[in-house]
């Protein structure tokens, strides 16, 4: 009995062994992806191209919903309609209809767009973060570099997020010059 119960704590206590043996020659680092996001030169750029996407389509939903909401008002309108003839007050109604209709493509258009924008945006971030964390893998002799939200707990000393930005930020200085001129040139 004796015997079991010894065996049971060694098989229990035999992964955390392997844990410590192997802990020995593996180096870690940790990145906090939306810090990478939100204070590189890159995530930053890649956020104002998407702010710029949005604030285009809303533009484009607000200018159609301010129609529909104008020719909403004149077919509530009484005197407005009674002063109508018949074949231009059913115009108008058609009119209504398909600016509603627009209005709701737009929208799911806007949806879609935004999804798409925000699917670019982690992945390029997500590659430019990946050759970063290479190149301080390879510098620091890491074996291992984690996102931060894989890890339950970390020690802060794991933390090479500031380095992985830094060569974020140095690899776009290279480039940054490139991105702001196509930036700039008008589109067709």
């Amino acid at each position: 009995m004796k015997n079991l119960i010894a065996g049971c704590c060694l098989a229990a206590l035999a992964p955390f062994a392997t844990i410590k043996a192997a802990d020995k020659g593996l180096h870690i680092g940790i990145v906090n992806f939306g810090k990478c996001i939100e204070t590189s030169k890159y995530g930053q750029y890649e956020q104002k191209q998407f702010e710029t996407i949005r604030g285009q389509m809303q533009k484009s939903i607000q200018d159609l919903d301010e129609q529909l909401n104008a020719t909403a008002t004149k077919l509530q309108d009484k005197d407005f309609i009674d002063s109508l003839s018949p074949e231009a007050e059913k115009e108008l109604k058609i009119k209504f209809q398909n600016l509603g209709e627009e209005l709701n493509r737009y929208q799911s258009q806007y949806y879609q767009i935004m999804q798409q924008a925000n699917m670019k945006l982690m992945h390029t971030v997500a590659d430019l973060i990946n050759e970063a964390s290479e190149q301080v893998a390879k510098k620091a002799h890491l074996s291992l570099v984690l996102n931060k939200d894989a890890a339950f707990h970390f020690s802060s000393a794991l933390d090479i997020t500031d380095e992985v930005i830094k060569e974020m930020d140095g690899k776009f200085e290279k480039e940054g010059k490139s991105l702001e001129i196509n930036q700039q040139v008008p589109k067709k």
